[in-house]
């Protein structure tokens, strides 16, 4: 009765060990399976690195041409305004003086 009591145990000690080793198996395969995906990961973001990088550096040289443009579209609008009031102006004066300066003209 002992020795059967005690083969009983052993088969089931042997039965947990052997479910500990494939539970060991199981977490090896995962965290290899979780490593890889990290090194993919990790392999991913050095090349949004590189590219964050490089846009950066594109946007950097684009900085003084977009200045520019920004300033030459400040002094365009200075330009349309002096132009505008010029043409205000000489509106002005041809449609107060119009016709006396056309009459002194033609009086000649």
């Amino acid at each position: 009765m002992m020795h059967r009591e005690l083969g009983m145990l052993t088969a089931k000690v042997d039965m947990i060990l052997e479910g500990v080793r494939r539970s060991e198996e199981k977490s090896d395969v995962s965290r290899a399976s979780m490593h890889r995906r990290m090194d993919e990961i990790a392999e991913r973001v050095g090349k949004v690195e590189g590219n964050v990088a490089a846009v950066q550096e594109d946007v950097s040289e684009m900085k003084p041409v977009t200045d520019d443009v920004k300033m030459w579209r400040q002094r365009g609008i200075g330009a349309i305004a002096i132009v505008g009031i010029g043409a205000s102006a000489l509106t002005f004066i041809a449609t107060k003086f119009g016709a006396a300066l056309f009459a002194w003209a033609s009086s000649r």
